[in-house]
This record gives structure tokens, C-alpha cells and sequence, in this order.
């Protein structure tokens, strides 16, 4: 798995439905430990409603999933909370939707669609950001080749993530797997060799969608 999207940011949108209060919670959450303590958070702070239906996905292959109806008819809860989360091709999430029963009952399909409808406008809330696998590459050069060097990375898109100036200029980059070659290539064309790489390993970088 080379990239995954999650979203940057918790939100919370309330909204009436045939005179019940749904309140949707959204969270990013990076372990079950974590999206555990959330529930049990908002579980008290809202002992008095009538349900906490929950949902998450977590990990780079979407391979924790779980889903809670809380006391809603098996199926018409958690699981179109769920459905609404793959469908918007997330991870790493966590989603609570909280119901103040009042009075009128919604039947199967009209809970179906009130959960998954809360899931949506949840997440309609959040800033979603792409996780993309890069590998980090350190650059030291000598002072002489610092401009043409910003110029090109400028230039082909090569972002440069940190930049020291001391004995020599030392440079830090995140690069895809498919930009790897291409600059190594032009960066030694730049420096005529005279540059020395690191590579660090790999690790998910945040970028903006």
C-alpha cells in the first residue's frame, strides 16, 4: 500500500431527524486503544441518550473494521456508518453517532438512512489529507552548487522539506517511489558527482487533498 486517505482534523455536526437528535461525532485516530477511550468518552458524556452507535477503520489496508449498533436493530446503525467510511475511502477514522429518541419511530429503512446520513455530513466537516509512501533522502553538497540545486528542485517538484546551512548545505527531501531516479540523476548532473545521499527509509508523509 503506497497511499491511503484519513482525515486531519475531530468535527461534530448536529442535526434533527423526525424529532430525534443526532448528534455525529469524527475523529482521526491512528489505534482500537484510542478509538476504545473516545467511546467511552462521549459513552459518558452522553449516558442519557438513547444510543452511541459507533463506527472505524483503521490501518494502511483498512484491516480493522468494527462497528457497534448500540441498541439499534441489528444492521441499521453501525454498519451504514461503515459503509458510508469505505465508501469515502477512509481509514484511520472513528465516527459516533448519538440518538435522543424522540417519539417517533424511523422503521429500518428510515434508521438506515439517518445513520448513514450523519456518518456523511460528519465527514463532509473534515479536511481529508493523502498518506503517500516516500522515501526520505538526506543531500549534503558544497555551497557552490545550493543555487542551482533550489532552481531545480523548484522547478521539477522535488520539495525540499528542510534546508541547514553550515560546513555545507545540508538538504532533507520526501520523495515518491516514481521521482527517486530522476533526481538522483539530475542532481548528480548539478553537482558532477560531487554530492553525498542518505537514505533514511520509507515513512507516510501528509499531503493535502
Amino acid at each position: 500500500m503506497n497511499s491511503y486517505i484519513t482525515i486531519n482534523e475531530k468535527a461534530e455536526v448536529e442535526e434533527i431527524i423526525e424529532k430525534s437528535k443526532f448528534i455525529s461525532y469524527v475523529f482521526p485516530i491512528q489505534s482500537e486503544e484510542e478509538a476504545t477511550n473516545i467511546i467511552h468518552k462521549i459513552n459518558k458524556l452522553h449516558w442519557k441518550a438513547t444510543h452511541n452507535v459507533y463506527a472505524f477503520i483503521l490501518g494502511e489496508n483498512k484491516e480493522i473494521q468494527r462497528s457497534s449498533d448500540d441498541g439499534e436493530p441489528s444492521g441499521t446503525a453501525g454498519v451504514p456508518v461503515l459503509e458510508i467510511i469505505k465508501k469515502e475511502d477512509l481509514t484511520n477514522i472513528l465516527i459516533i453517532v448519538t440518538r435522543y429518541f424522540g417519539g417517533i419511530k424511523l422503521g429500518a429503512g428510515g434508521l438506515i438512512r439517518a445513520y448513514a446520513h450523519m456518518g456523511k455530513i460528519g465527514i463532509e466537516q473534515c479536511a481529508k489529507v493523502k498518506n503517500i509512501l516516500c522515501e526520505q533522502i538526506k543531500v549534503t553538497v558544497d555551497y557552490q552548487h545550493w543555487g542551482r540545486i533550489e532552481n531545480e528542485c523548484n522547478s521539477q517538484g522535488f520539495d525540499i522539506q528542510e534546508v541547514e546551512f553550515l560546513d555545507k548545505v545540508y538538504l532533507s527531501f520526501y520523495l515518491q517511489e516514481e521521482q527517486i531516479k530522476s533526481f538522483i540523476s539530475r542532481i548528480e548532473d548539478i553537482t558532477r558527482g560531487e554530492v553525498v545521499m542518505e537514505f533514511l527509509g520509507k515513512q507516510f508523509v501528509k499531503l493535502p487533498i
